[in-house]
């Protein structure tokens, strides 16, 4: 197994991630993202193709036949969409994966059919303490109870119909993407948008060094994951490993820090291959990688989806550790990088 010293450019795939949180994409509304994402590719020589279902796959030629490989991240994020337009003028909704206590206080997005954005604020039914006291703090955060105040002069249903919300309009919150000059990445969906930047800083090194993988590598980017069938369909039939790049968790019980790449050895789906993930931890350790094995119990990966539907592989999970998943995520620099490390390690590896 070959050691490389190759290492990608960060502050390319740090300026990518910011641009990428920046574009709403909320799990069925991900047109935007996927064609960005498209020309990234593009620019860098690499075509990509979409397909019916909306997920991005690009093909990198690899120096040999056979064993062909697979690599997914997910572009679509946890959002909402327009349940009702209440009585009052304000928004009730309908949650696209999440909880409702990671989004009390958040701004907001709602994209109308006709692709007017309008702006608002998720609160509860009983924000106002000097109104409602002790009760706004004790009012349980669920559909009921919560609410968007739009930024617009609505005091009715008419009002706010009159502008064109409706339900099934889309709600995207807020990334509020910061990078700190300690080299902290603070947002929204860093899962998973941390690992389609990764891969394609990976891709950019590839093409800029003239390197090509060991075997032929696909590059999938799905848009349904956060509602559980994103590579159910997409994966090439010549395909005979995949590793899908996703977020590693970051708390109580378990290994992963914000500044390693985390390898997981089993999910809520059951384990990963073991032979694949000996092959990931032995890429790290012979490259130097910061990594940590860990299982994630409340997780699903797009690995996952891709056996449920059927596909003949085995399969992987990886990613760079993210504190606060599915709320105001955060990680890291150095942990993008290994995890960057990794999968163009495993891309130019036997």
């Amino acid at each position: 197994m070959a050691v490389l010293n190759y290492v990608p450019d960060i502050e390319y795939i740090t300026e990518k991630l910011v641009d990428l949180l920046n574009i709403p994409s909320v799990s069925g509304n991900t047109d935007k993202a996927i064609d960005w994402l498209k020309k990234q590719f593009a620019d860098i020589g690499y075509e990509g193709c979409v397909n019916n279902k909306g997920a991005l796959l690009v093909t990198i030629p690899g120096e040999n036949p056979g064993g062909e490989r697979l690599l997914s991240a997910h572009v679509d994020t946890l959002g909402a969409m327009v349940f009702e337009v209440k009585s009052n003028g304000r928004l009730k909704l309908s949650l696209i994966g999440g909880d409702w206590h990671s989004i009390e206080g958040e701004r907001v997005s709602i994209e109308a059919r006709s692709g007017e954005i309008y702006t608002g604020t998720v609160l509860t039914v009983k924000a106002a303490s000097h109104v409602w006291g002790a009760e706004s703090s004790k009012i349980e955060r669920n559909q009921d109870n919560m609410e968007v105040r739009l930024d617009e002069k609505v005091k009715s249903r008419e009002d706010t119909l009159g502008l064109g919300i409706k339900a099934g309009d889309f709600v995207s919150f807020d990334p509020r993407a910061e990078v700190t000059r300690s080299g902290f990445i603070n947002s929204r969906h860093l899962d998973d948008k941390a690992s389609c930047a990764v891969l394609l800083g990976a891709a950019k090194y590839l093409a800029e060094n003239s390197l090509k993988p060991f075997y032929t590598t696909h590059l999938l980017f799905t848009n349904y994951e956060e509602v559980g069938h994103g590579a159910s369909y997409g994966i090439p039939e010549t395909v005979r490993e995949m590793v899908a790049v996703d977020m590693g968790c970051v708390g109580d019980g378990l290994s992963g820090s914000e500044y390693t790449v985390s390898i997981c050895a089993k999910d809520s789906s059951g384990p990963y291959d073991l032979k694949l993930r000996k092959h990931l931890e032995k890429l790290c350790e012979d490259n130097h990688i910061p990594y940590v094995v860990d299982i994630f119990p409340y997780y699903g990966s797009d690995a996952s989806a891709a056996l449920r539907a059927g596909a003949n592989i085995r399969a992987g999970l990886i990613g760079t550790g993210v504190d606060a998943s599915h709320a105001h995520e955060r990680t890291h620099k150095e942990g993008i990088l290994a995890t960057a490390r990794l999968a163009l390690a495993y891309m130019l590896n036997e």
